[in-house]
This record gives C-alpha cells, structure tokens and sequence, in this order.
C-alpha cells in the first residue's frame, strides 16, 4: 500500500476523532485536528502537505476554540445574572464534570451555579437562572467549537494534494 495514501487516511480519521472531539468534553477535538494537521505535514513533505502558513491558521483556530469554550459558559452565566460565586461554582462544577462523564460535564456546572448563587445569598429562582445561563453558554461554546472543527478541517482539505 501507498504510504502516501496511508498518511491521507490516518488524518481523516484523526480528523474525525477530533471533530467527534469538539462536542464530546474528554476529547481535546482542535488539538487532534492540528496535530493531524501536522504531522500529515511532516509525513507526506511539503509538495503534498500544507503549507506552514496554513498549519499557522490551524493553530490561530485551535486557541480560538478554546478561549471560546472558556467565555461561552461565563458569558451565558453572566448574561443571566450570575455573580463572582455563580460562575465560580459553575468552573467548579466543569471541571468535575471533565473527570465524570459527558451527561455529569453537562450537569455539575449548572450545579455548581446554583449552589454557588445559594450560597451567595439570591434565591432559588435567581440562583436557577444563573444555572440556565451556563447551560446556555456550555452548549453554544460546543456549537462553536464544532464549527470551528469543521473549519479546520475544510481549511486542511482544501490546503493539501490529494494521494490519487
């Protein structure tokens, strides 16, 4: 077989994990992107990989997704009225949520919200909405990330030279 044609398909398939990856939390999804980016890059040689500038843009996209994914969760809590304890308890609760799974990653923020605005004193109805909030967040900064993903990945596509 080919090894060029090998090289081709571990990076779609990298590609599809990382995509996969800017929706589920426990998958680094840009990061798998660039790095099969990368090392399609180093494999194939630059007559057949994309260019450095191309892998730069990559890199631009990688950190725009994740400052993203950080202001998406604290703009939502924040829109809907969460104080400093709020989004606290919301980070609090994200980064349990990493080590336990996708619906708890989901939850635990939302959690984390409400408690953090119990404790700061407001109400249960306020404390919910600050909860909603991140919720809101959370899920747009996944809908971002997934574009971004998919830029990324459309961006690499139409960056290299097909092995056929």
């Amino acid at each position: 077989m080919n090894t060029e044609l090998l090289w081709w398909c571990a990076a779609i398939i990298a590609m599809a994990i990382g995509l996969l990856g800017s929706v589920l939390p426990v998958i680094p999804g840009t990061t798998i992107i660039l790095a099969a980016a990368v090392v399609h890059r180093l494999m194939v040689g630059p007559e057949k990989g994309m260019a450095w500038w191309g892998i730069a843009g990559l890199v631009a996209l990688t950190l725009l997704s994740y400052a993203l994914d950080f202001a998406s969760s604290y703009f939502g809590a924040k829109y809907f009225g969460a104080t400093r304890w709020g989004v606290v308890g919301a980070v609090i609760g994200g980064i349990a949520g990493i080590f336990t799974g996708f619906v708890t990653l989901l939850v635990l923020p939302i959690v984390g919200a409400v408690v953090g605005e119990l404790i700061a004193g407001k109400r249960l109805i306020k404390a919910g909405k600050a909860g909603w909030g991140t919720l809101l967040g959370t899920l747009a900064g996944m809908i971002g990330k997934l574009a971004i993903g998919l830029a990324m990945v459309s961006w690499w596509l139409l960056g290299v030279r097909s092995p056929i």
